[in-house]
C-alpha cells in the first residue's frame, strides 16, 4: 500500500506519512477551547464510607494540567502529590476528568475561574497515571479551504478508509513534544546521553518564534547564565519551572540533577519518554516506507493482546511466527489483538524480521545504546522501554459539516492523539492548528542529529 507523503513540519518529528492518500479540507484547530472538548472514559474508584481519598470530577477550560493541580494543592492547602489524575490533557480545550485528593479536603474552597467540581465521594483508592479507559472528543475545525460539500466528501472518503483500515497511524502527536516550543524530547535526548547540564540549560534557553517575546528575552538571559542568584527575582511567573530548576541552582551551583528533579514527577518521566515518541514515530513511518501493513502482522512482529475493556496488556507480547501467523492475523482482524513497535528503553531488545532491521537501523543511526535509558542519576527518567501500537482503533464517529465548520465525535483509547486522527482529515501545516502544541515551524533537522546533545 502507498501512503501519502508528510510535507509539512510534523515530518520533522517522524510523523512523514499520512494514512488517506487524499486532499486535505485545511483549517484550524483550537481557535477556541471549546473547540476542543474532552471527556475522559474510565474505570472510577469504587465508593467506600470513610474512604482515604475524595473522588471529584474536575471540567477545566483553557488549564494546564499540572497548573491546575498545582494552584488547587495551594488553594486546599495541600501538597500537589496528594493529588492525583489520570492523565494530561491539552491546555487550549474544555476537559473532563476524575481526580483524587487524599483525605477529606474542602473542595468547595476550589474556586478558579473556569474550574468546576463535581460528583465527590469518597473512594477506596486514589487516582493515578494511565488509570483510565479512554477518551471521547468532540473538534470543531473552523476556516477550512474547500467548500462544504467538498469538506465532506473528503470526510466520507477519509473516514471509509480508516474504517477500512481498522484505525489510524498511532503517531504521538504533537503534544507529546510540548506546549508553544518543541523542548520536551530534546531535554530527554541529553539526559539519555549523560548531558544533564545541557538538558536543564535546554530547558531554560531553548526558544521558539513563535513564544512569547518576554519569554524569549528572558530565556535569551538564561541562556549560559552562571549568576542564578541575580537572574532568579527577574523570571516571571508564568515561568514556574524555570523559576523552580533556577531556585535549585541558585543555592547550589552545578546541582543539574537536583534542578530536574526539583520538577513534578510525571514532567520528569515525560522527558525521556518524549525521546522515545520521536524514535517510535520515525520507526513507523519507515514501516509505512517499506510497504509493511499496519494492520496485518508479518514474521516477526510483536504482537499484544487486549483484555475485555480492549486495553493492551503490553505484560503479554507474542512474537508473530511462521506457525502462529494466521492466528494471530485474525485475532489482530477481531480487534483482540495490536500489532506493535517498541518504545526503545534499557530492557529492549531487536527482533527477528523486517521490522527488526528496521528497529535496529534507527537506534543504531542515532548512536543509541539500551543502557543509555538506564539512569541511576535521575531514576525517575530512567525507562526499560514498552510496545505501543501501530494502529489506533477508532470508535463511534460522528460527523457534521455546516456553514464554514466541521465537527467530528469520536472516542479514542487512552493514551492516543485526537489530532493524529484530525491531520488524517486536514493535512494542514502545523501553524494552522492554533494549538499552543502545535507550533512547530523551525527546522528540526539540527535537533535531530545524531551529534546533538
Amino acid at each position: 500500500m502507498s501512503y501519502r507523503k508528510c510535507l509539512t513540519a510534523e515530518a520533522e518529528i517522524g510523523m512523514r506519512n499520512y494514512l488517506c492518500d487524499t486532499d486535505g479540507t485545511g483549517g484550524h484547530l483550537k481557535t477556541l477551547p471549546e473547540d476542543f472538548i474532552v471527556k475522559e472514559i474510565s474505570d472510577p474508584p469504587r465508593a467506600k464510607e470513610n474512604g482515604d481519598f475524595t473522588i471529584a470530577e474536575i471540567t477545566s477550560r483553557n488549564w494546564e494540567t499540572n497548573r491546575l493541580v498545582r494552584i488547587m494543592a495551594r488553594t486546599l492547602g495541600i501538597s500537589k502529590e496528594r493529588i492525583g489524575f489520570a492523565g494530561t490533557k491539552d491546555k487550549r480545550a474544555v476537559t473532563t476528568q476524575l481526580m483524587s485528593f487524599q483525605g477529606n479536603p474542602d473542595l468547595e474552597k476550589i474556586d478558579l475561574k473556569d474550574v468546576s467540581v463535581s460528583g465527590a465521594y469518597r473512594g477506596a483508592r486514589k487516582i493515578q497515571i494511565g488509570d483510565l479507559i479512554g477518551n471521547s472528543f468532540e473538534v470543531t475545525v473552523r476556516d477550512y479551504a474547500v467548500t462544504d460539500e467538498e469538506a465532506s466528501r473528503i470526510i466520507s472518503e477519509n473516514a471509509s478508509i480508516i474504517r477500512k483500515t481498522g484505525g489510524f497511524p498511532n503517531y504521538f502527536g504533537v503534544q507529546r513534544f510540548g506546549a508553544v516550543r518543541p523542548v520536551t524530547h530534546l531535554v530527554g535526548e541529553r539526559i539519555v546521553r549523560g548531558d544533564f547540564e545541557g538538558a536543564v540549560r535546554t530547558y531554560l534557553s531553548y526558544t521558539v518564534p513563535e513564544e512569547d517575546e518576554e519569554l524569549r528575552d528572558m530565556r535569551k538571559q538564561l541562556s549560559g547564565c552562571t549568576g542564578w542568584k541575580d537572574i532568579l527575582p527577574l523570571i516571571p511567573e508564568n515561568m514556574a519551572y524555570e523559576k523552580m530548576m533556577a531556585g535549585v541552582l541558585s543555592s547550589d551551583p552545578g546541582n543539574w540533577t537536583g534542578a530536574i528533579e526539583v520538577l513534578p514527577n510525571n514532567l520528569q518521566m515525560m522527558f525521556v519518554h518524549a525521546y522515545q515518541s520521536y524514535l517510535f514515530n520515525e520507526t513507523l513511518s519507515r514501516r509505512m516506507d517499506a510497504g509493511i501493513p499496519l494492520n496485518a502482522p508479518v514474521e516477526g512482529d510483536t504482537v499484544i493482546p487486549a483484555d475485555s475493556s480492549g486495553i493492551p496488556q503490553h505484560e503479554n507480547p507474542i512474537t508473530a511466527t511462521s506457525r502462529n501467523l494466521d492466528l494471530v492475523a485474525r485475532q489482530v482482524r477481531a480487534g483482540r489483538a495490536f500489532i506493535s513497535l517498541q518504545l526503545f528503553g534499557s530492557d529492549s531488545t531487536f527482533r527477528d524480521g523486517e521490522m527488526g532491521e528496521i528497529e535496529r537501523k534507527v537506534i543504531e543511526e542515532n548512536g543509541l545504546r539500551a543502557e543509555d535509558f538506564n539512569i541511576p542519576e535521575l531514576s525517575r527518567c530512567s525507562s526499560k522501554g514498552n510496545w505501543r501500537e501501530i494502529l489506533c482503533p477508532l470508535r463511534d464517529l460522528g460527523t457534521e459539516v455546516s456553514g464554514g465548520t466541521y465537527r467530528l465525535k469520536f472516542s479514542l483509547p487512552k493514551g492516543n492523539y485526537a489530532t493524529c486522527l484530525l491531520r488524517e482529515f486536514m493535512k494542514s501545516e502545523m501553524r494552522d492548528y492554533r494549538s499552543e502544541a502545535v507550533f512547530l515551524v523551525l527546522d528540526m533537522r539540527r535537533v535531530f542529529s545524531v551529534g546533538a546533545g
